[in-house]
């Protein structure tokens, strides 16, 4: 099975969100139907980077990395440096 982090992007809040899912497009129809707890403020929210993982360990342990950083510079290098 195949894991990803994630990053999504809402402009009506100009904020980023930083997860990880085994089925994207399902997390992000929760994330843009108000479904999910900490996304549900807005719904416009739209991929803007991925990483893929083996293991749900290795995905959980990079996302926890990215947040660690506590900097949306960080994330907006991450975002800039992701062609597609």
């Amino acid at each position: 099975m195949e894991y990803f982090v994630y990053i999504i992007y809402s402009k009506a809040l100009d904020r980023y969100y930083v997860g990880h899912s085994q089925d994207l497009d399902d997390r992000m129809n929760r994330h843009n139907s108000g479904s999910s707890k900490y996304t549900k403020i807005a719904r416009d929210w739209e991929v803007k980077y991925t990483e893929r993982y083996f293991t749900r360990s290795e995905a959980m342990a990079r996302e926890k990395d990215i947040k660690s950083k506590k900097s949306r510079k960080y994330i907006e290098y991450l975002v800039g440096k992701d062609v597609g």
